[in-house]
């Protein structure tokens, strides 16, 4: 089995290929600043499984060609690029977080995306746009120029252990191909949360678009505070916390990690949640209808309940629900036995 935590250089020909494909496939797994905050935003506003892996591969195909790209020109001693260091991650998340934030925009319909104050400007019937096919291309592409563990790897181990100028290319391509691999599954799993909400085609489009514009908006605002940060306090973005782990993204916890775990779990997942439950108000059960159970009847019953505000609502709520509690029993003693 191929050391993928610490490879070294003269491996053979197979051997550098195969860690090169496992890299890439960890490096998708993983969660990364690089592909997750992105994957998410595409897969999850493309509202269906098939959309969401041709997301995943749109993005993963223009990062592979990247990476590509990279390892030639490491192989080649053209990567002076690796004296700046961390500085080109900075400058990555900068540009990425400026694309994220046009994104944003386009599929917003040109408004302005809410996230704190989501009651403000809320309009189920404003105009929401589907993302274009090449936007995840061009995200991939510029992203796959950040710098970390996996991408110091292939510049300064395989790549140069490559045999020949014309297969240089080759270490690059199969470490975006197994992270394309992953990707694309995790797209296809992303468009299916998405397409299985138990809503209407047109509240699943809202809500998956909803949700895209305000991780690609606030995600790209926080990348690009994150990158600025490290511009101009490295010491502080720069600080980490060692797990233990030896797995490449999860062995320290810095600045990445934040990154990650903001754009996708607060503002992505947290949106979607939102978006669910304003959702379920505006379409609330009917299952006080006869020939309904008990069962479903009393569930019913709780979640009306549970989803009203103030008072006065709620008692107006319990009347509702005790008429169609009263004419649902009505229903069930004029039914014929069987």
């Amino acid at each position: 089995m191929p050391n993928l935590w610490d490879p070294h250089a003269g491996l053979a020909f197979g051997a550098i290929l195969l860690t090169a494909l496992l890299l890439g496939m960890v490096h998708g797994i993983t969660p990364d600043e690089h592909t997750w905050p992105i994957t998410f935003s595409y897969a999850i506003g493309s509202y269906s499984t098939k959309k969401g892996i041709v997301a995943g591969l749109t993005f993963s195909a223009a990062f592979t060609l990247q990476r590509a790209i990279a390892s030639e020109l490491a192989y080649l001693a053209l990567d002076k690029w690796f004296t700046l260091g961390s500085t080109v991650d900075y400058i990555v998340y900068i540009i990425v977080g400026a694309l994220m934030i046009w994104a944003a925009q386009y599929i917003s319909g040109g408004r302005h995306f809410h996230l704190f104050n989501p009651r403000h400007g809320h309009d189920p019937n404003s105009t929401l746009q589907d993302p274009r096919p090449w936007m995840p291309a061009v995200h991939g592409f510029i992203a796959g120029w950040g710098l970390g563990a996996f991408a110091i790897i292939i510049y300064s181990v395989l790549a140069p252990s490559m045999p020949s100028p014309w297969l240089a290319w080759l270490p690059g391509a199969l470490f975006g191909v197994g992270t394309t691999i992953v990707q694309a599954l995790a797209g296809g799993i992303f468009g299916w949360i998405s397409r299985s909400l138990g809503l209407t085609t047109e509240d699943i489009r809202r809500i998956s678009l909803k949700t895209a514009s305000n991780t690609l908006g606030w995600g790209g605002l926080v990348f690009v505070a994150g990158g600025a940060l490290g511009l101009l306090v490295p010491n502080i973005a720069g600080l980490s916390l060692d797990t233990g782990i030896q797995v490449h993204n999860l062995g320290h916890l810095g600045i990445s990690m934040v990154l990650v775990m903001v754009t996708v779990v607060v503002i992505g997942i947290g949106t979607l949640t939102r978006e669910i439950r304003r959702a379920a108000r505006r379409h609330p059960p009917s299952a006080l209808e006869p020939g309904t159970s008990m069962y479903a009847a009393s569930r019913a019953l709780r979640e009306s309940l549970s989803r009203t505000g103030p008072a006065g609502a709620r008692s107006r709520d319990r009347q509702d629900v005790s008429r169609r509690g009263r004419r649902w029993r009505q229903g069930l003693k004029t039914a014929p036995r069987k």
